[in-house]
């Protein structure tokens, strides 16, 4: 309905704080000062746009990216647990710069018996260790992982020239490579694999000693190149063990040799489908290409444990090709099982996968695939379709993602019973790991440097998979109401998003939650989801398969949605600050025709006598002395002037749709916390119904403190509560309700004692 909120029926306006006041100017003589406002845009902070990364966001006329092309031939030697491999790499420079050097990254490296990565990691003396720990600790050699590099050549056959600082190796060219040109060279190494279960790492193998087997989950195992750009030149930086990568997209050629009698699956399409898998194999995997409900078993449970029993010394050789993919990684073992099921994404059918060992099923066998196939349908719907022919799922028992496969957690019982919080943590799990196919495997980030842009935008993709999977799927990370701990923490402990992956302290909330807590508040409460869900589509659009930075995705978002987000930026990403919006104060007006004390002394100033101000409506405070007995219940349209008014202005269809205000509540909202963020008010009426109203986050532009509202009512408000869902990770609700509650925490204790 309608309602009349101009009250004021004079050439001169005047109430008790709602309108004009006059205050008394004091001269004060105070020094100039930066800006420090909230909503100062973020010219400082953001780079300058260029040729390639525009002011827009977009890539731009002149974005270059190099690429990378190997060719690998590749030995797994299940009985000594080693890799053998020899690739030829061949870089194409299409930057205009001229390249005195090659980098490329040895991530084994941070396995060798040499290496650093634990010397830089605080450690203390424990006082109890079991004897194995003591011995792994005091008394044993440290297990060498590293790259054992045989050669490096030119193609002629010739050494050629590089120097290994740690994780990272420099290959020396004879001449500056220049624009459009390529160079190609010849590595060959070894390294012995680390059981990942026992050693920890992100790659490496499992051993089953019921049946005496290793599952296999390798990445990271060839020498790979490095990102030149220009916006870091080399990225370069040394691999520790916590951020990841940041890697050239290129073509694979890759061979690898394994038992005759294992299964395996990789990144790139297998070519050679007729030679290593059985006819029965081959028949049902056609079979689950036009299957698009239930996954298909291409090696059953039974038929994996047959393979377990004896080990084949027979070897054959899986040959793949993968085409403009930014990383490669496989898994085999004579253990897995094996299912599949096709995925329609608009039209065109990409294979999901799952292989598992016996331990992992039936919880695998009954998520697994299925939640692959969600994935790939959820991310495709908010970011780009997805652009290659397949997603695999393995039983690795750790969470780690690389193209177009990921390795996940999650087992049952013994007996094969599993509860829902085993069940949903290796959904979750699966459906991050699936979900890195775009974050970053596509929109190609740079993790070592902004471990958020991967991570925390994947985290928030995955809550809307989730709750695609399953309806009433249990949220956790990502949720606003479950930041505040750690917002509202020892700051001494927290550092900005924008800050790299190895220098933050806790590494979950930082890099994965907060990001993700943040664009859930973008799309649900500031933006609204069809404003977000195109700037974040735009993003990922114009990003795929190139090298996007932080200052292209906020420039993005405010781009394609025509709303400043600096002040979300700043405050959300570049500091620790945490946001605490509170109601300070709430007074209640009443109308009233009698000139209000104020309200004659005003008119005074100018001249007119009580007696000679005209007709008007003015407003008292219930705290007032001047809120009298017959005040109290007189209703909007017991006033004269007011119906008066009403009959003369408008039309009795206009008149039927409307009704008056009756009460009139001044809002003062607090601040105490760093940030700005919209207010959301709550307003519950005597007769229980309820009334929401949010004030964008601009409303703190030029009181950051405190900012006073006006809601005019039809109905006396019994309460006000601010963000009464929790949408804007409010670190303290004490002071969101109106009335305030006067109750503590121990006055409800003593009543449930009573009680009990």
């Amino acid at each position: 309905m309608k309602k009349i909120f101009l009250l004021i029926l004079s050439s001169v306006i005047v109430s008790t704080s709602f309108f004009a006041q006059e205050v008394e100017q004091k001269t004060v003589k105070q020094k100039g000062h930066y800006n420090v406002s909230k909503f100062k845009q973020l010219h400082e902070e953001l780079p300058t746009p260029d040729s390639q990364h525009t002011a827009s966001g977009a890539p731009g006329y002149e974005y270059t990216q190099q690429k990378v092309d190997y060719k690998m031939d590749i030995i797994l030697d299940d009985e000594n647990e080693r890799i053998y491999g020899e690739e030829t790499i061949t870089y194409h420079n299409n930057s205009t710069d001229k390249l005195e050097y090659l980098w490329l990254q040895l991530d084994q490296n941070k396995r060798a018996a040499n290496s650093k990565s634990p010397e830089v990691e605080s450690s203390g003396l424990n006082t109890l260790y079991s004897p194995s720990q003591f011995s792994k600790t005091f008394i044993e050699d440290k297990f060498d992982g590293g790259f054992k590099i045989e050669y490096v050549k030119n193609m002629d056959g010739s050494d050629a020239s590089y120097l290994i600082n740690q994780t990272m190796m420099r290959l020396n060219l004879d001449k500056p490579l220049a624009t459009g040109e390529s160079h190609s060279f010849k590595i060959k190494w070894w390294y012995n694999i680390n059981n990942h279960i026992t050693q920890g790492g992100r790659s490496g193998f499992e051993h089953f000693p019921a049946d005496d087997n290793n599952s296999y989950v390798i990445a990271q195992f060839f020498p790979r190149l490095c990102v030149y750009d220009n916006v870091e030149g080399w990225q370069n930086d040394q691999f520790w063990g916590r951020s990841e990568f940041a890697l050239e997209f290129g073509d694979y050629e890759v061979n690898i040799t394994t038992p005759d009698d294992h299964i395996l699956g990789a990144t790139g399409v297998l070519k050679n489908e007729q030679e290593v898998l059985t006819k029965m194999q081959q028949k049902r995997l056609a079979e689950a290409r036009k299957t698009f409900d239930n996954p298909v078993l291409i090696v059953t449970q039974d038929e994996a444990i047959n393979a377990e029993q004896d080990k084949s010394k027979k070897t054959k050789t899986w040959k793949f090709f993968a085409e403009n993919v930014r990383d490669y990684a496989f898994a085999t073992s004579r253990k897995f099982i094996w299912d599949a099921m096709a995925v329609d994404i608009n039209g065109r059918t990409v294979m999901a996968y799952s292989y598992y060992s016996k331990e992992a099923n039936p919880l695998y066998g009954d998520h697994s695939t299925r939640a692959v196939a969600q994935t790939l349908i959820t991310y495709s719907r908010h970011t780009i379709d997805y652009p290659y022919h397949k997603a695999i799922s393995v039983d690795g028992q750790m969470g780690m993602e690389y193209p177009q496969i990921c390795f996940n957690p999650g087992r049952p019982n013994p007996d094969g019973t599993y509860n829902d919080r085993t069940k949903y943590r290796m959904i979750g799990v699966t459906i991050h790991e699936v979900g890195h196919n775009f974050f970053p495997m596509i929109i190609n980030s740079d993790e070592r440097q902004w471990t958020w842009m991967d991570e925390g935008l994947n985290s928030f993709v995955q809550m809307l998979a989730m709750m695609d999977y399953e309806e009433g799927y249990p949220l956790n990370r990502g949720l606003p109401k479950n930041i505040v701990g750690y917002m509202k923490g020892d700051q001494s402990k927290l550092a900005p998003i924008m800050a790299k992956g190895d220098d933050l302290y806790e590494f979950g909330n930082n890099a994965y939650a907060k990001p993700a807590t943040g664009l859930w508040i973008l799309r649900n409460t500031i933006m609204g989801p069809e404003l977000f869900d195109h700037a974040f589509r735009t993003y990922s659009k114009r990003w795929a398969f190139k090298h996007p930075t932080p200052a292209d995705f906020f420039r993005t978002m405010e781009d394609a949605s025509a709303m400043d987000l600096d002040w979300f930026w700043r405050g959300w990403f570049y500091t620790t600050g945490n946001n605490d919006i509170g109601i300070k104060e709430v007074k209640k007006y009443h109308i009233t025709d009698k000139p209000t004390e104020q309200a004659i002394k005003v008119y005074k100033r100018y001249g007119i006598e009580k007696d000679q101000i005209p007709p008007s409506l003015f407003l008292v405070s219930e705290d007032s002395e001047e809120f009298t007995e017959d005040l109290k219940g007189k209703k909007a349209e017991d006033y004269s002037l007011l119906t008066e008014y009403i009959d003369q202005n408008f039309s009795p269809e206009e008149k039927s749709g409307m009704e008056a205000p009756k009460y009139f509540y001044e809002l003062k909202f607090e601040k105490p916390g760093d940030l700005v963020m919209p207010i959301i008010v709550e307003f519950e009426y005597e007769d229980g119904t309820k009334e929401r109203k949010q004030y964008p986050a601009q409303i703190w532009r030029k009181n950051d403190a405190e900012v006073t509202k006006v809601f005019p009512s039809t109905k006396a408000i019994n309460k006000i509560t601010i963000d009464p869902d929790q949408e804007t990770a409010d670190v303290d609700l004490s002071n969101n309700s109106w009335p305030k509650t006067t109750e503590t925490k121990f006055d409800n204790f003593k009543k449930n004692q009573i009680k009990g």
